[in-house]
């Protein structure tokens, strides 16, 4: 599937099952993840969603898949600045950060520079337009971070705290299971 193939599907409205069956060619590999990261990308904000909505689906359901285009989607992180794709980056870091993510994951993880991952996933946290979805995964993946980069443990502490002043109730309990597992 060519990408302005690829566009055009996701330029109608999806549903579940369609993001299903996008997710099942793309596992068949009928157009690369390339493409599709690059779609996250698209002027039309519509379609920049389905794609990251797709591109979520596809890690979540077969984590191998991504496995060759790691390294573009760590890249592409800090770049991505549409709200809606913004929620489905963070969510895809997360499980790539987590500590069930498959071994193969783990290990180009590991070979990565996270920082400037690490430094988005602040930025957004402090960022009041950020929607809270995108904060609280983004304190999850910090969470999963904390380990391999000692510094971040402090300033998650202070920035959960932050947070959690006026925070909502997603922010408020996410907050309180991050400050529990860091402050023992």
């Amino acid at each position: 599937m060519q990408i302005e193939t690829l566009r055009k599907q996701v330029a109608a409205t999806l549903t579940k099952t369609k993001v299903l069956k996008l997710t099942a060619i793309a596992k068949r590999k009928d157009f690369s993840i390339k493409e599709l990261i690059e779609l996250t990308f698209d002027a039309d904000k519509q379609i920049a969603f389905r794609a990251a909505w797709i591109l979520e689906n596809l890690l979540l359901t077969d984590p191998a898949a991504v496995l060759e285009d790691l390294e573009d989607i760590l890249f592409c992180f800090p770049k991505v600045s549409n709200p809606s794709c913004q929620r489905h980056y963070a969510k895809i870091l997360m499980y790539l950060s987590s500590s069930k993510a498959i071994d193969a994951i783990k290990t180009k993880m590991g070979a990565f520079n996270l920082e400037p991952v690490i430094e988005t996933c602040f930025d957004w946290l402090i960022d009041p337009q950020v929607a809270v979805a995108v904060k609280v995964f983004c304190c999850e993946t910090l969470f999963n971070l904390r380990n391999r980069y000692d510094w971040i443990a402090d300033e998650l502490i202070r920035e959960v705290e932050f947070l959690m002043k006026d925070g909502s109730a997603a922010l408020q309990s996410k907050g309180k299971k991050i400050l529990k597992q860091l402050v023992q």
